[in-house]
């Protein structure tokens, strides 16, 4: 019965930790401790102890002002995911971003419900450079990547909160090839994505994001689009 206990309370730990993580990696701005403990449900005294073992590890770290920050051994880790698939598509995302001027990105399926960043270009030149962090996560209804996604899936895999605008949306999307969004994820944004569908990987889509478009969006449709022709073949698909 102890080993039970010391097990629940040990997950309890770990999954509260986690939380923390993605609470910082949804927020806009660095959090304080107190914030965080609200947003967790937890007494201030706990969040503290989780983060700063967080903290001893490299996860999290602190600005200027003690607010709580992503850490940089986050980036160590996330550059063990997929690595083959990352190495294989940011060429190739970097090439988009350069030629359309805008942020490319590269979104995988987590679960039922939503997706996450898995890598992003920004382009060299641009007079305005939308930065999209890797782990990232938002709703698969929502936004250009995870709408694009859904257009690989069968429908009787999405999660229930697929409206049925949202299936007559991705139906018109499926018929064009390519999926919109303007406002969903992140205000201001607009987004245009298409599906990336490789064997042995979750599904995933390929986007750009922007405050405007200099192009019709077919035409960075058609860009994405033979994007994905070339990760599919460098991953040998």
């Amino acid at each position: 019965m102890v080993a039970e206990g010391t097990s629940g309370a040990g997950s309890q730990t770990l999954s509260r930790g986690i939380r923390l993580l993605e609470l910082l990696a949804d927020a806009d701005r660095n959090l304080s401790i107190d914030e965080l403990a609200a947003q967790l449900g937890v007494h201030r005294s706990v969040a503290y102890r989780l983060l700063r073992t967080l903290e001893d590890h490299g996860l999290v770290a602190r600005d200027s002002a003690g607010r709580i920050t992503l850490g940089t051994g986050l980036a160590a880790l996330a550059s063990g995911v997929a690595r083959d698939l990352q190495q294989v598509a940011l060429p190739e995302l970097s090439e988009v971003a350069n030629e359309l001027g805008m942020t490319c990105l590269l979104a995988v399926q987590v679960d039922a419900d939503e997706a996450a960043t898995l890598v992003s270009a920004a382009p060299r030149q641009s007079m305005a450079v939308v930065s999209y962090r890797p782990g990232h996560r938002h709703p698969l209804t929502r936004g250009g990547p995870g709408k694009a996604i859904l257009l690989s899936l069968p429908e009787a895999s999405w999660a229930d909160a697929a409206t049925p605008a949202l299936r007559a949306e991705i139906a018109e999307s499926r018929e064009r090839g390519y999926a919109v969004s303007h406002d969903e994820v992140v205000p201001s944004l607009r987004s245009v994505a298409v599906p990336l569908v490789l064997p042995g990987e979750p599904a995933a889509a390929i986007a750009v994001i922007h405050v405007s478009f200099s192009r019709p969006e077919a035409e960075i449709a058609e860009r994405l689009t033979a994007a994905a022709a070339s990760v599919r073949r460098a991953y040998g698909a």
